[in-house]
């Protein structure tokens, strides 16, 4: 028989359980519910995600069908811009508005950069005097999703009494603008990433990929190099990646050089007094047949190592890089056999060094 006292403590700590049980489960829900701020936050977060995952599905799903299309009509009328392009005397005049207009700008650019003389004329701003700047031996390149631009008919009267060929970027092949082209570029139409289907964003996305392409085409059918590349981008990083070694390399006296038959004493002395923690190693012509280098001296090292020859010591057919090297292949074999020096040659004789840290300085790397 259970007495009373007892029977009543055990009553209380059953209620006690329930009402800490209710307060782990209230306190639960309220973490788990998104009115609270941290769950509120990762909801958020996700849904942006999300958002950002189906803009970009669009967007890819634009670029998959412009794709497709070059494998039919709109390969040929592609084959057809390149050539007239490519064969104008004069430069390209890409044009647009809104977010075809800047899209064109975007065009103009690339172009310019690749080796095709472009620049931008406003749609609008075409008819208040920019007309001018356009010339017959140019080419047109007009960029309108809809093709239903009435800013643009100006300038399209302009082509067509100058007789000024115009390459039309819609959608809409029998537009006002893709009927007076004369080629077409019409890209299959899409649903924007815009929910209201409204916002130009996957169309805005294929027109520049189509620019591109354009661009690209040009490029490689013109055999244009790196080196032509590095003319029209002289600053920021891409203009040092372009730099050439000889721009960047140390010359004259500042190259550790000895010729063969030298002792490592001597080697050592211009090693030091250089400070490039090696010396390039000639023969009687002045053309390199090894290097020694800190390196050589910790794996080679010996008691009658200052009497020794550098023939001895030295590594034989090193590494070196040409003095008409782009910097930027300078910076790759260096990264690839893990140096930090390079002897820079003209004909196979020594004319400068160039160091990792003269890449760094100039922002190459």
């Amino acid at each position: 028989m259970v007495n009373e006292p007892l029977r009543t403590r055990r009553a209380a700590m059953a209620v006690l359980r329930i009402v800490n049980g209710a307060k782990h489960r209230t306190s639960r829900d309220q973490f788990m519910s998104s009115s609270n701020p941290l769950m509120a936050k990762s909801s958020g977060a996700t849904d942006a995600v999300q958002s950002a995952l189906r803009t970009l599905e669009a967007g890819g799903s634009g670029i998959a069908a412009i794709a497709t299309a070059l494998h039919g009509a709109l390969g040929s009328a592609f084959a057809q811009a390149v050539d007239l392009i490519r064969n104008a005397k004069g430069r390209v005049i890409i044009t647009g508005l809104g977010k075809s207009g800047h899209v064109a700008r975007k065009i103009a650019a690339t172009l310019a950069s690749t080796g095709t003389p472009a620049f931008f004329v406003h749609a609008a701003e075409a008819s208040h005097g920019d007309l001018g700047m356009i010339t017959t031996e140019d080419v047109i390149v007009a960029v309108s999703w809809s093709g239903e631009q009435p800013e643009m008919k100006n300038l399209v009267n302009y082509s067509a009494r100058f007789a000024i060929p115009m390459i039309a970027v819609t959608s809409n092949a029998e537009s006002s603008l893709g009927s007076a082209a004369r080629i077409v570029l019409e890209l299959p139409k899409a649903r924007e990433a815009c929910p209201h289907n409204l916002a130009p964003t996957t169309s805005s996305l294929m027109q520049a990929a189509i620019g591109d392409a354009l661009a690209i085409a040009l490029l490689e059918s013109r055999g244009f190099t790196a080196l032509e590349f590095a003319k029209f981008h002289p600053g920021g990083k891409l203009g040092a990646m372009l730099k050439h070694t000889r721009d960047l390399m140390h010359t004259g006296d500042a190259v550790p050089l000895k010729p063969l038959g030298t002792t490592m004493s001597e080697a050592l002395v211009e090693m030091s007094a250089k400070g490039f923690g090696c010396v390039a190693i000639v023969d009687a012509r002045g053309a390199i047949v090894g290097i020694i280098t800190d390196g050589d001296l910790r794996r080679k090292m010996r008691p009658d190592l200052m009497t020794a020859l550098v023939d001895d010591i030295m590594t034989r057919n090193p590494r070196v890089i040409d003095r008409n090297s782009l910097a930027s292949e300078a910076l790759e074999l260096l990264n690839s056999i893990k140096i930090t020096t390079l002897i820079v040659t003209e004909a196979n004789k020594p004319v400068g060094i160039l160091h990792l840290h003269d890449l760094l300085r100039a922002g190459v790397a």
